[in-house]
């Protein structure tokens, strides 16, 4: 795996990456949750600060604890997330915000597991339609064992669930999720017994269980009280029975200072019972507008929204819907009236990714 740097032609580069991706690998495959009071400090858990990142340490012995914590039971009892609920805007207009100005592109192409393959083998590879409202993934593919459900608890004892993805990375173990999936933007908590269950579907854990190693979150999220512009986390998770994450169901790209305005596919595991109750794999489809519904913010929305639990699940552009191959932009962050939102996946997030790849 590596990271490639480009100020032009971003677009074409992205396209062609997972093209060649995706052709090599063809033959071989509730609200957010409060604590009721601020942690002060796991002793399962490590807090390490270095400029904005904030990197929490689990402990190997905490991390078997995760395992054994996170029952069949557990899992159906955790609460959904709900995205952060921000007031209605006015027509968002079709201008890039000024942050984005001036940063330079990085990507990372998308790594195709052997899972990959049985899924598309067995789910078909028909391109999935443009969605306005959410729709169940049938399509198999990548984005079917690399999408996955987040399980975690807080200090006051409660569960809850969100969503991540799996995201190309040197070290093959790490995931993109929420911010407010890690850490309680009001008390600075990080939340403990933090799992991902790559492919979860009804219960079913196909490729196990992955325990966090590492929780990294932006420490601007917290000092700004949860300004939703920092509201993206990295998860650096353990190998499971002698193999990374990546090599066991795969990995989708991530990109970083992208193009914006993109037609992007947004996935999650909205806990409606339109959407399955929680125990599916939905998806969104559109294209990117910026948010103008909250003062200086930098986030790019669809006119699609999923319910809570999908908090964390993954935008991707250049998404191949019949490989379900594509690169992560952003994560389901804001929901506004009918509107979905991401954080814009600028420099913070870059340094905090190769931190959590590393």
């Amino acid at each position: 795996m590596h990271v490639r740097r480009t100020t032009t032609g971003l677009a074409a580069a992205l396209t062609t990456a997972l093209a060649l991706a995706l052709a090599c690998a063809a033959p071989a495959l509730a609200a957010a949750p409060d604590a009721a009071h601020a942690s002060a400090g796991h002793a399962s858990a490590a807090h390490v600060s270095a400029g904005h990142a904030s990197a929490t340490k689990v402990s190997a012995a905490a991390q078997d604890a995760a395992l054994r914590f996170w029952t069949p039971q557990r899992l159906r009892a955790a609460r959904d997330v709900t995205s952060l609920a921000v007031p209605d805007g006015a027509a968002p207009p079709r201008t890039a915000p000024a942050a984005t100005a001036g940063q330079h592109p990085v990507l990372v192409p998308p790594a195709l597991g052997p899972a990959a393959a049985t899924s598309r083998t067995a789910n078909g590879t028909s391109a999935a339609p443009a969605v306005s409202s959410p729709g169940a993934w049938n399509g198999g593919g990548l984005i079917a064992t690399t999408a996955g459900k987040v399980f975690f608890q807080n200090a006051s004892g409660g569960t809850f669930a969100c969503s991540a993805t799996v995201a190309n990375s040197n070290n093959k173990s790490v995931v993109l999720t929420a911010g407010h999936c890690v850490v309680n933007a009001g008390t600075g908590e990080v939340y403990r017994n933090w799992v991902f269950i790559p492919g979860y579907g009804n219960g079913n854990r196909p490729f196990g269980t992955f325990t966090a190693q590492t929780l990294f979150h932006d420490g601007q999220y917290v000092s700004t009280g949860g300004n939703a512009n920092y509201d993206f986390a990295f998860a650096r998770v353990a190998p499971l029975n002698g193999r990374t994450l990546v090599d066991t169901v795969g990995a989708e790209g991530i990109a970083f200072n992208s193009p914006t305005g993109q037609f992007v596919y947004s996935f999650g595991y909205g806990g409606s019972a339109a959407e399955g109750g929680g125990e599916r794999l939905n998806y969104c489809t559109g294209t990117e507008f910026p948010d103008a519904g909250r003062a200086g913010s930098t986030m790019w929305g669809i006119d699609c929204v999923q319910t809570g639990g999908s908090s964390g699940g993954g935008f991707l552009s250049n998404f191949n819907a019949s490989g379900g191959g594509g690169y992560l932009v952003g994560n389901i962050s804001v929901s506004a009236g009918s509107n979905e939102y991401h954080p814009y996946l600028g420099n913070e997030a870059l340094s905090l990714y190769q931190q959590a790849g590393a």
